[in-house]
């Protein structure tokens, strides 16, 4: 094993982190068009605290998909084939909701607009709760052939872990678009986001100790030699939960953002930390699509690697920029100081 793989498979998790960190309180929002706006004033709100970033934050998808098919093609080739239908599902509600982001706004009715903003919060759940199902769904064992085919039927997909999985990622996401209404929102709307966080705070902490049993009895962490730190991710991801809560009893914005966001990313560590050196688990060991396996020549990995030296850097300071330059409060329609 090459250290240039090992590195992509960072790179890949990496990406892969800072989606759901970026994306997540996008989804999150996206949901409190039905579950929290109660007139269209705050639904405006909602629109206008992501208008500017919702649709760079999905660049982190885009770049880990690419990045996957370019360092680990036989790992994607497995992956987006046989999750074929979830994924159709998850890209057809990305259209989707980056349709009804443009449309809302020339609907000439309060109806139509509300046809639009429901439909970008069942897609902003569809998102969250399919990749939830996909990444529990791929570390608990999948029928692989020797060929690094995969060929799976309905209750390979739905387990109870896959489903626990998916409704865990869609209430993170939930509770992370809260917390960035509480950040970014001022009036009844982020009022509202903080009665909720109260009440959803100890059902994800029971949602994380279902997981946590779950993983247990559905994956093989367990006899790896990543069980350590394994361990130790999880009590990362409750303790975030606990300073979530403690935060908000302070009246906290800002760091309840920050965990959320973390937590996030630490079920996403777990998850990969989890897999290494594997990238795809199969049902039988022998098949088990690894790092060495499944990636590309030494070559592609060292061009990659360049590429990726100088564009990341760009790509982080635009995004910083950008939120910056969105910074200031909203108040239903109008921007305050």
């Amino acid at each position: 094993m090459s250290t240039l793989e090992v590195v992509w498979f960072v790179i890949v998790g990496t990406l892969w982190a800072g989606f759901f960190f970026l994306e997540g309180f996008d989804f999150g929002i996206g949901m409190q068009f039905v579950f929290n706006a109660r007139d269209q004033k705050d639904r405006e709100a909602l629109y206008q605290a992501i208008g500017p970033n919702w649709d760079a934050n999905e660049v982190w998808l885009v770049s880990a998909g690419g990045t996957m098919f370019a360092a680990f093609p036989f790992w994607y080739a497995s992956l987006f084939s046989g999750f074929y239908l979830m994924l159709f599902i998850v890209l057809l509600s990305l259209i989707y909701r980056g349709v009804a982001f443009e449309f809302r706004e020339h609907m000439p009715t309060i109806q139509g607009t509300h046809v639009w903003e429901n439909l970008i919060a069942l897609t902003s759940f569809l998102v969250p709760f399919f990749l939830g199902m996909i990444f529990t769904a791929m570390v608990s064992g999948t029928p692989i052939d020797a060929r690094g085919n995969l060929s799976a039927g309905f209750f390979d997909y739905v387990t109870p872990f896959t489903l626990v999985g998916g409704v865990a990622v869609s209430l993170m996401s939930y509770v992370h678009g809260l917390n960035y209404t509480r950040l970014r929102i001022d009036g009844q709307l982020r009022e509202r986001a903080l009665v909720q966080l109260k009440y959803l705070y100890p059902v994800l902490l029971a949602g994380e100790a279902l997981f946590a049993v779950l993983l247990y009895f559905y994956t093989d962490f367990i006899q790896t030699k990543a069980i350590q730190i394994l361990a130790l991710l999880v009590i990362l991801v409750v303790t975030t939960l606990i300073g979530w809560f403690l935060a908000i009893k302070k009246q906290q914005e800002t760091v309840p953002f920050i965990l959320s966001g973390f937590a996030l990313m630490a079920v996403v560590v777990l998850l990969f930390v989890g897999l290494f050196p594997r990238v795809m688990v199969a049902n039988n060991p022998l098949h088990s699509l690894t790092v060495i396996t499944a990636s590309s020549s030494a070559y592609t990995l060292k061009v990659m690697t360049i590429v990726v030296l100088l564009a990341l850097p760009v790509t982080l300071v635009y995004q910083i920029w950008s939120f910056w330059v969105f910074r200031k409060r909203i108040v239903s329609h109008k921007v305050i100081e």
